[in-house]
């Protein structure tokens, strides 16, 4: 024969140690969740990163066309870049962007 106590707490959703356990669970589950959140976040972040440094590589080599280095400088910092590299030849010229690690490349052909 059961007790009247242990058959309420049957009837309620189990014991005291299964409410417990659940508790875990949901601990675990949240765990997860800002584990994924936080590297989603990352990701994006980098993604933005490396778009930044190729628009400020687009625009830096059409600016070091036009007038050499120096504005080339000038125009990757202006789009939040570090201007790594600037190579002119023939008419045309390649630079490299950095942007926090993020590295893009360019190259445009003066008329």
């Amino acid at each position: 024969m059961t007790s009247r106590a242990a058959d309420l707490g049957q009837r309620q959703g189990g014991t005291a140690a299964d409410r417990g356990s659940v508790s875990l669970i949901v601990i675990g589950v949240v765990a997860v969740a800002v584990a994924l959140l936080l590297s989603i976040g990352r990701f994006g972040r980098d993604l933005d990163d490396s778009a930044r440094a190729q628009t400020a590589a687009d625009a830096a080599a059409l600016a070091g066309v036009q007038g050499g280095r120096q504005l080339a400088a000038e125009v990757a910092e202006a789009n939040g870049a570090e201007l790594v590299s600037f190579v002119a030849d023939n008419g045309s010229v390649r630079v490299t962007t950095a942007v926090s690690g993020a590295v893009a490349s360019a190259r445009a052909i003066g008329s």
